[in-house]
């Protein structure tokens, strides 16, 4: 049982083999089935109980990290707070459950899942595979964060409008100044906005430091219309069916 939880191991994650590909596949399950049983989830008290479990998930998963962090000797606070986009993505997508504040949804739909699917479907956990510990928690944090979301958009009908991804974007860029400035004073390289990270990853083929970030910038904005893409579509169509 320890050496689920112990850092290190000699299980090396591989990018697309059969348990990420399996696990990728489970995750798209529990979304299929949370749009078919939408219905059922709108009832108040199973939407209350669907919604306070998905933030205790949520935020359990990151109490743990903190836990596995400091007993495995790896803490640090150039290194380990909250800031990385994942973990802020996923405390403001847990208040979202149970505030329901749109405000909080037009951020974290677009910053919370966009970077979430970019992490899972290429994950930097080269040290781990399942069942390891790091591995189950970061598909269950960075999962965690799209069916949130997901839940507020399928159960309670949010949707975000195109003014809410530039909000989204222009919150992101005041949150990565914070960052940086926090990277500076305390030496960190939180949102790898200091410096590339130390294992291999997209930052390698954006160019140095800091043009990367602008290329980051780039890509952020392009998901963002992505994301937005199925809303627009769904408008379009509802506006020529009224017209007709």
């Amino acid at each position: 049982m320890r050496e689920l939880f112990e850092p290190g191991t000699e299980n090396v994650f591989q990018l697309f083999s059969s348990v990420h590909l399996y696990t990728l596949a489970a995750f798209l399950l529990l979304i299929i089935l949370l749009f078919f049983f939408r219905k059922t989830l709108r009832n108040p008290s199973i939407n209350r109980m669907a919604r306070v479990g998905l933030f205790l998930v949520l935020i359990l998963s990151e109490i743990s990290l903190q836990i596995w962090l400091w007993w495995s000797g790896h803490w640090s606070y150039q290194y380990s707070l909250p800031l990385h986009l994942s973990s802020i993505s996923l405390i403001l997508s847990a208040l979202l459950l149970l505030t329901k504040r749109y405000a909080l949804f037009e951020f974290t739909y677009f910053v919370g899942v966009g970077s979430a699917l970019q992490a899972m479907i290429t994950p930097d956990i080269s040290l781990y595979t399942f069942p390891h510990y790091r591995y189950v928690h970061f598909f269950i944090s960075h999962g965690g964060t799209v069916i949130a979301n997901l839940f507020m958009v399928f159960v309670a009908g949010y949707r975000p409008t195109g003014k809410s991804i530039w909000k989204a974007f222009l919150w992101l860029n005041v949150y990565t100044l914070i960052v940086f400035i926090a990277n500076f004073l305390i030496e960190g390289n939180y949102m790898y906005i200091s410096e590339k990270p130390v294992n291999p990853s997209l930052i390698d083929y954006l160019g140095p430091w800091p043009w990367y970030i602008l290329s980051l910038e780039a890509i952020a904005l392009v998901t963002f219309l992505i994301l937005y893409l199925p809303f627009w579509i769904t408008r379009k169509l509802k506006n020529k069916e009224q017209q007709e």
